[in-house]
């Protein structure tokens, strides 16, 4: 298989409890996978784990396959794994623009002397940067009429769209999205979805998401990995996850059994 992400037999332990217990997967590259499972069943520990916001205690994570289980946050940022939270994690007070211009700044190549005091270079690169998200970032998510203003005075499904457009900023190998579409009613949902799709059409971006909303992550979703208490108990296509036994018992509920 052509895979960009392998975990291998992680574990994330806190005390006595484990959150991840043994888990291997991998992503495939330029596909959408999806990262499925009850509450509580480590999928944003894994989340986290793979990102670099925590640190396993054993296992490996492999990125193009390179070693990267060591590696900070900053540099598996820098690597090209970009990724949205949970719960919304955007600066209120700045405008959208603003918010989306962060994601980018860490490819900026201007020294700390002239971007302090915006010199030539740093004025350059700022106004590149600045139409390269306009063009391909603002444009391609129809966030145009928001652009200027401030993200508190935005409805919930806007704030979601403008976290993955400065995800987007960061030009990622990986777009890891961490329930993009909780919250939203059925046309935000579908409005996602389909951004989502063109991302990874259009961009050739790998797509790895959390997601509880079944009837999407069935649709869009290449390859499907399914979590229970920190453990991979299937994982495979999505009529093949969606047919598999212990998954139903465990997540997908009894009355999908009929439906499967």
């Amino acid at each position: 298989m052509n895979d960009i992400l392998n975990v291998e037999n992680l574990v994330l332990q806190f005390g006595g409890i484990r959150a991840l217990n043994n888990v291997s997967f991998a992503a495939e590259k330029g596909a959408i996978n999806a990262l499925i499972g009850p509450n509580g069943a480590g999928k944003t520990s894994l989340f986290n784990s793979i990102s670099g916001f925590y640190k396993p205690t054993s296992g490996r994570v492999l990125f193009e396959g390179s070693d990267i289980s060591q590696m900070p946050a900053h540099r598996r940022a820098g690597l090209g794994l970009a990724r949205t939270f949970q719960n919304v994690a955007l600066f209120r007070g700045m405008s959208v623009l603003d918010n989306i211009k962060l994601g980018g700044h860490g490819r900026l190549a201007s020294n700390a002397l002239s971007a302090a005091w915006y010199l030539g270079p740093a004025r350059r690169e700022e106004m590149e940067l600045r139409r390269e998200i306009e063009r391909d970032v603002i444009d391609f998510l129809e966030i145009d009429h928001i652009r200027n203003l401030p993200v508190a005075a935005l409805p919930y499904g806007l704030q979601k769209r403008v976290e993955l457009a400065r995800a987007l900023a960061m030009r990622p190998k990986i777009l890891m999205l961490d329930e993009p579409v909780a919250g939203m009613n059925r046309e935000e949902t579908e409005d996602m979805a389909r951004f989502i799709l063109d991302i990874q059409e259009e961009r050739g971006v790998t797509v790895l998401l959390i997601e509880h909303d079944m009837g999407m992550v069935m649709d869009i979703s290449s390859r499907v990995v399914v979590l229970n208490f920190g453990e991979v108990i299937a994982s495979g296509s999505p009529h093949e996850v969606r047919a598999d036994p212990e998954v139903i018992r465990a997540y997908l509920g009894g009355h999908r059994a009929e439906a499967a």
